[in-house]
């Protein structure tokens, strides 16, 4: 079979950052003055979200895993110093352990005041912190192709990615309540599959019209082919504590692309199951992280996560070396060995029995490994 070409695999990562006050350890409104300093230094990747103790960053288009790598601890120091500098830092997880959302100011803009005008109290105690990863594609065909087929993955690595098992100082008893609070959004979870990209976009076009939504940006899936970009985007993960933990999500989700897409130059795919099965498998990493069962649709029957997780890292393994992220993808093993950053809280919470010191867990891992 001739060579293929994986260069079109290009990567964006989006992270949303929390604002912490160093003396109370509460999410802090920054007045946008980190976004404005961010502006000055990096341009257009950085900028306000609905609450504003949140920043959001964006990497540039990156051709490799390395260059996401670079830019994501380029982005993540830069807020690091800023915060800094205005008496305030920065930490990233799925949820604050204790905030109250009630006493969060919602950012002035238009967009924002549109969606708390629409969603009300959902909107509003939204106060909840993701990863989004763009791959790109070459065709918005393909990306239907790769989006309708990477959907039954989603579980098993957002397994990976748990980070939010405190919600307004309580121990959920799960390791990402995040999903818990944004299931209150319309448009939200695992979606449908589509026939193709017309069907998809007939959709989009359906809900614009009776206004339903504005634009396709209101589409708020666990993946989805962007409205804008040729890129299938990846929206299931709490964001990662860790640089290192972003990479290697990014690198999965990136080989997971190639691996379909080489599977369907061969005139073969993977088998695709309905939103309601892939559901119970996400209900299931939400509430117990790589430490539970997720179901074998396959075999029909219960498996360790943990191997589900080594069975996905088989699937990929012809791409790692193509797309050369095996150094990144391997990381997981880490993530396996010492835990989720759900479990890592969790152990500080056992130690400590104060939410204080999760906080200053968090915060002091905001830069490890840059």
């Amino acid at each position: 079979m001739a060579q293929l070409n994986y260069s079109h695999f290009t990567l964006g990562i989006e992270e949303e950052y929390m604002v912490i006050d160093p003396e109370s350890r509460e999410l802090k409104s920054h007045e946008q003055k980190i976004v404005i300093e961010g502006q000055k230094v990096i341009k257009d990747k950085v900028k306000a979200e609905m609450h504003q103790a949140v920043v959001e960053v964006g990497t540039d288009i990156c051709k490799n895993i390395d260059e996401a790598h670079s830019d994501v601890s380029v982005l993540r120091k830069t807020m690091s110093d800023i915060a800094q500098s205005i008496g305030l830092s920065m930490g990233a997880a799925g949820t604050h352990p204790f905030s109250h959302w009630e006493s969060q100011l919602i950012t002035d803009h238009i967009r924002y005041n549109e969606i708390v005008n629409e969603l009300q109290e959902a909107a509003r105690s939204n106060l909840i912190f993701g990863l989004h990863v763009h791959v790109g594609m070459d065709t918005r065909e393909m990306a239907m192709h790769i989006a309708n087929s990477t959907r039954y993955f989603l579980p098993h690595v957002f397994a990976l990615s748990v980070n939010s098992p405190f919600w307004e100082g309580r121990h959920t008893g799960y390791k990402s309540f995040r999903t818990k609070v944004f299931d209150k959004f319309p448009r939200t979870g695992i979606p449908d599959t589509f026939n193709s990209i017309e069907d998809y976009d007939s959709y989009i076009k359906l809900l614009v019209k009776t206004n339903c939504i504005d634009n396709a940006k209101k589409i708020w899936w666990d993946i989805r082919v962007h409205p804008f970009f040729n890129t299938v985007e990846f929206r299931i993960c709490d964001v990662p504590m860790t640089v290192d933990e972003t990479i290697t999500l990014a690198a999965i989700f990136q080989a997971l692309c190639a691996k379909i897409y080489k599977l369907r130059l061969q005139n073969l795919n993977f088998i695709q199951y309905s939103r309601h099965l892939i559901n119970e498998n996400k209900w299931r990493a939400s509430r117990y992280g790589i430490d539970g069962r997720l179901i074998d649709f396959g075999k029909e029957e219960e498996v360790n996560t943990r191997v589900l997780i080594y069975e996905l890292l088989d699937f990929i393994d012809d791409m790692v070396d193509e797309l050369d992220s095996r150094h990144r993808v391997s990381y997981v093993h880490k993530i396996l060995e010492l835990g989720t950053g759900a479990d890592r809280q969790l152990a500080v919470y056992e130690e400590s029995k104060n939410l204080v010191s999760v906080v200053d867990y968090i915060r002091s891992q905001f830069l490890y490994g840059i």
